[in-house]
C-alpha cells in the first residue's frame, strides 16, 4: 500500500484530504464496532463484481438489523467519485457503512443516520502479465484463536469488529509467518484472517465448506467458477489441519491478493504447483477480459 497523504477518501458526501478525513468520536462503527465494510478492487476504473460485493453488504446490514436506506447506486456513486478523485483506474477500495452516531447505550435506535466512508489506495494493474501486490508465496500458521461459531456472529457478516482476526495475525509475530490459519470450535480448519483457503489433494481442488464458519468469499466464488468450468475435481467440506499440511499444493485468495500460493503450512513446504498457477493464469485472463479488452 503506499502512502495516503495525497490521497483523498470520501466521507459522508464529500471528497476530502486523507489526513482531513475524520467521523465524529459518538459514531457507532467507532464504539462498537456497529458498521458494515467491503474490501473491493478496482480494474481499468471498473469496481470487479461490484453486484456480489453489494449484495454482500447487504447480508451484513440485515445480520446487524441496519435499515440504511442507501441504493446499491449510490454507494458505487460514492466508490466512483472518490477513484476520479484521485485518478485511479486500478485500485485497492474499502467501502464502509456504519449506523451513524447516536446517544450512548449499547442498543441502537431503530432510525438510522448512516455514515458513508470510501477509502482508496493505488494498486498496480491487474489481468495478464501483471505484478502481484504480494511480496512472494505466502507462509502459514496455524493458530489458538479460534473462528467465531456462526451462531454467534455469523462469518458472513463483514462487520468493523475485526478483533477475531487481529487476536489471530497477533499470534503471528512468534513465527513471522504471512497468515494465520483459523480453526473452528472443533477443530475444523476454517480460513485465514483475511483470505479464503484452497489446496490440492489426489488432484482435487478442496476449500472448507460454507457450512462451517467461513466467509463466502468474492475470489473464492470466482475461483471455484473457473475450477469448474476446466472439470477440476472440487471437494468442499471440513479439513483438519493435517489435511492442509499433506496437501501437493495449496493458496489463498481475497479480493486484493487475487491468487497467492502458499510456501509453508506450520513449517511444513507446500508450495505451489500446475493447479495454482492454471487457476492464477486463468483468473488473469477473466480479469483481462472483464476489465480491459473492451
Amino acid at each position: 500500500m503506499s502512502d495516503d497523504s495525497d490521497s483523498l477518501y470520501y466521507v459522508d458526501g464529500d471528497v476530502v484530504p486523507a489526513d482531513e478525513a475524520s467521523i465524529p468520536v459518538t459514531d457507532r462503527g467507532f464504539l462498537y464496532g456497529d458498521a458494515a465494510f467491503e474490501t473491493l478492487r478496482a480494474y481499468g476504473g471498473d469496481v470487479f463484481h461490484w453486484e456480489a460485493h453489494a449484495e454482500r453488504l447487504a447480508e451484513t446490514c440485515d445480520v446487524l438489523g441496519m435499515d440504511h436506506g442507501l441504493s446499491d447506486d449510490h454507494l458505487k456513486g460514492a466508490i466512483d467519485e472518490t477513484l476520479a478523485a484521485n485518478n485511479l483506474s486500478d485500485a485497492y477500495v474499502r467501502l464502509s457503512v456504519t449506523r451513524g452516531s447516536q446517544p450512548g447505550r449499547l442498543t441502537p435506535a431503530e432510525d438510522v443516520d448512516p455514515r458513508v466512508v470510501v477509502i482508496v489506495e493505488p494498486l498496480p494493474r491487474g489481468g495478464r502479465g501483471s505484478d502481484p501486490v504480494w511480496d512472494g508465496p505466502a507462509t502459514v500458521q496455524t493458530v489458538r484463536t479460534r473462528r467465531i461459531p456462526d451462531r454467534a456472529l455469523p462469518a458472513r457478516a463483514k462487520t468493523h469488529n475485526y478483533l477475531n482476526g487481529i487476536l489471530a495475525r497477533t499470534e503471528l509475530r512468534v513465527t513471522g509467518a504471512d497468515e494465520a490459519l483459523m480453526l473452528d470450535s472443533e477443530g475444523y480448519v476454517t480460513e485465514g484472517a483475511t483470505s479464503n483457503l484452497f489446496f490440492v489433494d489426489d488432484d482435487a481442488l478442496c476449500t472448507p465448506s460454507l457450512d462451517g464458519p467461513v466467509l463466502p468469499g468474492i475470489t473464492r466464488r470466482v475461483v471455484l467458477d473457473l475450477a469448474r468450468q476446466e472439470n477440476i475435481p472440487i471437494r468442499e467440506r471440513r479439513f483438519t489441519p493435517d489435511d492442509v499440511r499433506g496437501a501437493n499444493e495449496a493458496f489463498l485468495t481475497n479480493s486484493t491478493w487475487e491468487l497467492r500460493p502458499v510456501e509453508t503450512v506450520d513449517g511444513i513446504g507446500v508450495g505451489d504447483g500446475p493447479v495454482t498457477t492454471l487457476l492464477s493464469r486463468l483468473y488473469d485472463d477473466y480479469v483481462e477480459r472483464r476489465h480491459y479488452e473492451k
